[in-house]
Order: structure tokens, then C-alpha cells, then sequence
């Protein structure tokens, strides 16, 4: 594994936690909101927390070079960092 790869490996793992609180809190939010789903919520929330287990690690891995300065200023940036390069830009205008 090169040391690009230990680095957002270890970037991810330090944001996985909360990537995953994030997407729970919105699952259950959700979940306890709509009248239909909080009917069945004993169903509805084992699967938001299965679901949010399962999506925190590829959705921290793609926000992982985002938060790596170094990747923000490559000349072929991950397309997080590009996304986060074009939002900035757009901000800065308004």
C-alpha cells in the first residue's frame, strides 16, 4: 500500500464514525417523521443502522481527499477534491 493510500485510509477511518452518526441520524429521523415508517419502526430501524454501517465506509473513503490539503492542490485532484475546488469557487463569486 503506498503512503497515499495509508494517509486517506487513515483520514477515512478518523471520519468513518462520523460519516456514520450522520447518516443514522437522518435514518432515524426519517424513520420516526413519517407516519408509515414509524409504524413499522421496529423493521425501519435495525435497517437504518445496517444501512449506515454499510454506506459510512465508501462515502468517507470518496469525502477522505477533501479533507487532505495536499490533494486540494494536485494537478489531477480525486473528484471529491475537484467538487470541493468548483463549490468553493462558486461561493467565493457570490
Amino acid at each position: 500500500m503506498t503512503n497515499d493510500k495509508k494517509a486517506r485510509m487513515n483520514v477515512a477511518a478518523l471520519i468513518f464514525s462520523m460519516v456514520n452518526a450522520i447518516l443514522f441520524g437522518v435514518g432515524l429521523i426519517t424513520v420516526l417523521s413519517v407516519p408509515s415508517l414509524s409504524d413499522n419502526a421496529v423493521f425501519w430501524i435495525p435497517l437504518v443502522v445496517l444501512g449506515s454501517l454499510v454506506l459510512a465506509p465508501p462515502i468517507a473513503w470518496f469525502i477522505a481527499p477533501s479533507l487532505m490539503q495536499r490533494f486540494l492542490q494536485a494537478a489531477r485532484p480525486p473528484i471529491a477534491a475537484k467538487l470541493s475546488r468548483e463549490l468553493e469557487a462558486r461561493t467565493s463569486k457570490t
